[in-house]
């Protein structure tokens, strides 16, 4: 009974500390800029005891439109009108009466006077995605540094976090454009103090810090500006779905409504049912309210300002070119919408992928901008992605198809390309951080690794790869080790690493053979209009042989497959309409002069990427 007694007291002396003695221990956004085109301003402030006060603004160009106290005390909300505001700093005053005020200064920087160095991404480029605690650990020092949640550094645990940071990829930023990617894609940076440490960066603790074991702000917005210097856009990872267990919402929820509750235990991951002309309202609810860890309820308008304030901030602040945006339709499908428009508002040239893990082209082209399959409101969503390809490349690729006939399930996949609204704004790829890699096991040889490559690169659509596919690495989540199967250390990365992939002294003959092969390939699609802007036709595939065309005024490749494991004879009549009377053209990936007659001689699995002359 004392025991109680004195917990119950220290609360009450708590609560009423908090009441008497208010602090304000940070606002969001950290600072802001006048001259948006968005007029309205949301700064949120975390205090205790900070609710039951009222701000006044000392800046006249500033107007104060409203202001929202919620269940927990310790949380206020002002929305400003910055319209005509002048950049600079301005003071806001909390006061309550029988109280002393509080005093928090502001700044309002001046924008620049351009958005042209915030480039978007385009059908043009090939991004190239790392997870920043896999690729290369450039500063040692932030390896293990205190946060709320222990966690170890251990590389030799898949689960464990292994050191990598933004240094070791600034160290590296020459790697990638002599392979000759175009952009990089970061999986999450933003501060994950959460069980085991969240290596993956999938949990959010703090959306506006970078996590400390991977950098600081100002290491991120360095690396993106050497990134920009050296011609290579950068994509920011974001996640409105859901946040990690150490975020102050999930520690101090602001209110009932900030998070969703699924009416069932357990949830669903049935993305199908917003396509569903059939489903029930209570399947949707449940899907709409179903989530990873703790999810976040973007239909309160105060979170969904919030969110979409913390993207151009980002955006702003550290000049990204694209966002890839977790699980997106977890989320509350007006709000992304709106978000769309808004980012779309301030930088016209942006570009927003989300991760819509669908893998039927009808489900996926449903939540792209501008589709015909979506009767409601207008999605607004630039880019999604091709999921379908992902589940289907692995096994056409390689395999031991006497026949070739897997490659018929691949010429049929891309019959549904027609349903897309923009087809050059769907993502591509082999294999990601979710998935198994594209090669299972270590290769025999390089066919299916070659004829995956020379796909990805040269069919409608923006590709991406995933790191280390250049190198061979292999491996499935069906294995022990789960995800880190597939999400092992970039050789090479770690001082004293046995073996430096990095180099080409450190790689084996066949990881030198796939790199150049690679590299050769994104090299001559930089700027090649015929493969990011042509168009398609193809052809049911014929003895085993997929053959398609990329077309661009007076140019022409063609792209010759073969899926089975023997010689073929192509006869090349049925091409004519494609072949339009050229009998000749240059291999692409060995540099060698082809000439067509009646026939073309394919050895077993090979693939010809052939400009017609």
């Amino acid at each position: 009974m004392k025991k109680y007694i004195a917990a119950l007291f220290l609360m009450l002396t708590f609560c009423v500390n908090a009441r008497v003695n208010p602090t304000v221990d940070r606002i969001e956004p950290p600072f802001w800029w006048s001259g948006m085109v968005e007029p309205e301003l949301q700064l949120m402030v975390y205090g205790q005891g900070i609710g039951d006060y009222r701000p006044t603004i000392s800046d006249s160009t500033v107007v104060l439109k409203s202001y929202s106290a919620f269940e927990s005390p310790n949380y206020l909300v002002l929305y400003l009108d910055v319209e005509n505001a002048r950049p600079g700093k301005f003071d806001i005053k909390f006061e309550r009466k029988g109280a002393k005020t509080i005093t928090e200064t502001y700044e309002l920087k001046e924008r620049r006077a351009s958005t042209d160095d915030i480039q978007g991404y385009s059908s043009a480029d090939v991004l190239y995605l790392i997870m920043p605690d896999r690729f290369a650990n450039g500063n040692p020092d932030n390896d293990s540094v205190a946060m709320k949640e222990r966690y170890v550094v251990d590389r030799g645990r898949h689960m464990a976090r292994h050191g990598g940071d933004l240094k070791g990829i600034e160290d590296h930023l020459d790697y990638f454009t002599d392979l000759g990617v175009t952009a990089i894609w970061l999986n999450p940076v933003l501060e994950n103090d959460a069980r085991g440490g969240s290596y993956h960066g999938y949990f959010s603790s703090d959306m506006y810090n970078v996590d400390r074991r991977l950098g600081t702000n100002e290491d991120y917005l360095r690396l993106i500006d050497k990134a920009h210097g050296k011609g290579l856009k950068v994509v920011m990872d974001m996640i409105f779905n859901h946040i990690g267990p150490n975020h102050p919402w999930a520690l101090d929820n602001p209110s009932k409504d900030w998070f969703n509750k699924s009416p069932e235990r357990r949830g669903n991951h049935d993305l199908f049912v917003f396509h569903d002309n059939y489903s029930s309202d209570y399947d949707r609810e449940v899907m709409d309210k179903s989530g990873f860890g703790i999810d976040v309820n973007q239909s309160n308008p105060h979170v969904a300002k919030y969110l979409i304030q913390n993207s151009i901030w980002w955006i702003e602040n550290s000049r990204i070119d694209a966002i890839r945006q977790d699980t997106y339709p977890y989320c509350d499908y007006e709000m992304m919408r709106q978000w769309n428009i808004a980012v779309m508002k301030e930088y016209p040239q942006f570009n927003i992928v989300g991760e819509v893990w669908i893998e039927n082209p009808l489900g996926s082209a449903w939540w792209q901008k501008g589709n015909r399959l979506n009767t409601g409101n207008d999605p607004e969503l630039k880019s999604v992605m091709d999921f379908k390809l992902m589940s289907l490349a692995s096994d056409v690729f390689n395999n031991n198809d006497e026949k070739g006939g897997k490659l018929n399930q691949l010429y049929q996949h891309m019959t549904f390309d027609y349903v897309y609204a923009d087809i050059n704004n769907v993502l591509r790829f082999l294999d990601n951080h979710d998935t198994d890699r594209f090669l299972r096991s270590e290769p025999q040889d390089l066919s299916g690794f070659k004829q995956g490559a020379v796909f990805l690169l040269t069919v409608p659509g923006t590709p991406q790869l995933y790191y280390g596919h250049e190198l061979l690495m292999h491996g499935s989540k069906k294995a022990p080790g789960g995800d880190g199967n597939v999400r092992l250390d970039f050789p090479g990365g770690w001082e004293g690493d046995s073996v430096n992939c990095f180099t080409r002294e450190g790689r084996s003959p066949m990881q030198n053979e796939a790199r150049d092969y690679l590299s050769r390939l994104l090299k001559w699609r930089q700027g090649n209009k015929v493969v990011s802007e042509g168009t398609m036709k193809h052809y049911l595939p014929n003895r085993g042989v997929y053959v398609y065309e990329r077309s661009l005024g007076d140019k022409t490749v063609m792209v010759f497959i073969n899926g089975s494991t023997q010689a073929v004879e192509l006869p090349m009549a049925r091409y004519a309409e494609s072949l339009k009377g050229r009998s000749a053209g240059h291999e692409v990936t060995s540099g060698r002069n082809v000439t067509f007659g009646e026939s073309l001689a394919m050895e077993p699995r090979e693939v010809m990427l052939i400009e017609l002359q």
